[in-house]
């Protein structure tokens, strides 16, 4: 705020006159933001967390040297039974030396499985990502790409003929969206493989919930629900062109089960808890009957995760295969056990 122009006489003696102090007034900035300072010391706060370091790969470095030691001490072992046959009996160290020529090709046959069933998993995954991205972007050339993959990954199988047919004459060059291309691929190539892969999971939760229904031992049911889930991972797997070898399954498995843990396990619905409070026949008769349907569940919900994981595109224009689909033929089939008159365990 101005002040007036004030007029001041000067003193003879050199004092001046006292100057009166007139209030001012206080205006606060509306964007002014008072903020109370806490009443704890700066050495009294916790210390902001640290980066966490990359930590060296010791546990594989461990497993990779140990194998290697293993492989060296097979090898001077093999080396020296075959010169000492050789220098003892010559027809059996030749024979020897054309049995380990045998077991190297087959080494390296099934080193060379392993290396491509490895691929092929990686192949998908990366088709996967790269759908996404495209459709994120609506970039129509990284589109055109993942179709032409999709195409040279199906290319000889014989349920994708018309599919195959229908994005050729469709062509890169046709100036179409997108995120349409990526609809008819999927419409097109994967309905029919989404369909197949329902039903091995169908099947195989219905062949979990039936054996585990009527089996004696709980081992038999622990032994058959790994093997039933170990192979209906493997064939979904190698229905959409994965084809796993054992380190290959072994890596698709830890994927699966950590999709489960990410999802949340065995998301069952309202309805199905209702149809499986309302299973009093299946209750009455036996209780190993109420196992199996849980058994045929987790089945389930294990298959359905591996399609998932690994399908190469995800769902977007086909409707994912449901739970409640796969569960309600696990009841009737329960049902139908409960009404034939199984005898309870």
């Amino acid at each position: 705020m101005s002040r007036a122009p004030r007029a001041f006489r000067l003193d003879p003696s050199g004092e001046l006159p006292p100057v009166e102090e007139t209030p001012r007034e206080t205006r606060i900035d509306p964007e002014t933001i008072l903020v109370e300072e806490p009443d704890t010391p700066y050495d009294e706060l916790p210390p902001p967390a640290a980066p966490r370091k990359a930590r060296a790969p010791w546990l594989g470095l461990l497993i990779s040297a140990l194998g290697g030691l293993v492989l060296l001490w097979i090898g001077l072992g093999v080396e020296q039974m075959i010169s000492r046959l050789l220098a003892t009996a010559p027809a059996l160290g030749w024979g020897a030396l054309a049995l380990a020529g045998l077991a190297l090709i087959a080494l390296i046959a099934i080193v060379a499985r392993e290396v491509r069933g490895i691929l092929r998993e990686r192949r998908i995954e990366t088709l996967h990502r790269k759908a996404i991205a495209a459709r994120e972007a609506d970039d129509d050339k990284a589109a055109a790409a993942v179709v032409e993959s999709l195409l040279s990954i199906y290319a000889t199988r014989p349920e994708t003929a018309r599919a195959r047919a229908t994005l050729n004459a469709i062509g890169p060059d046709t100036i179409i969206d997108a995120a349409d291309r990526l609809n008819v691929a999927e419409q097109e190539l994967l309905a029919p493989l989404d369909r197949s892969a329902r039903a091995i999971v169908a099947n195989s939760a219905k062949q979990v919930s039936l054996v585990t229904a009527v089996s004696p031992r709980a081992i038999v049911d622990v032994v058959f629900v790994i093997y039933a889930s170990a192979r209906m991972v493997r064939r979904v797997a190698a229905l959409y062109g994965g084809r796993p070898g054992l380190f290959g399954f072994l890596r698709l498995s830890g994927n699966v089960l950590s999709h489960l843990a990410v999802t949340g396990g065995i998301a069952v619905g309202d309805d199905i808890i209702q149809q499986v409070l309302g299973l009093g026949l299946a209750a009455r008769l036996s209780a190993k009957l109420g196992e199996g349907v849980l058994n045929g569940l987790l089945t389930a919900r294990v298959g359905l995760a591996a399609i998932e994981v690994c399908r190469p595109l995800p769902f977007v224009a086909v409707e994912p295969p449901r739970f409640t689909d796969i569960a309600a033929g696990l009841f009737d089939s329960s049902k139908k056990v409960a009404s034939d008159g199984q005898p309870s365990a």
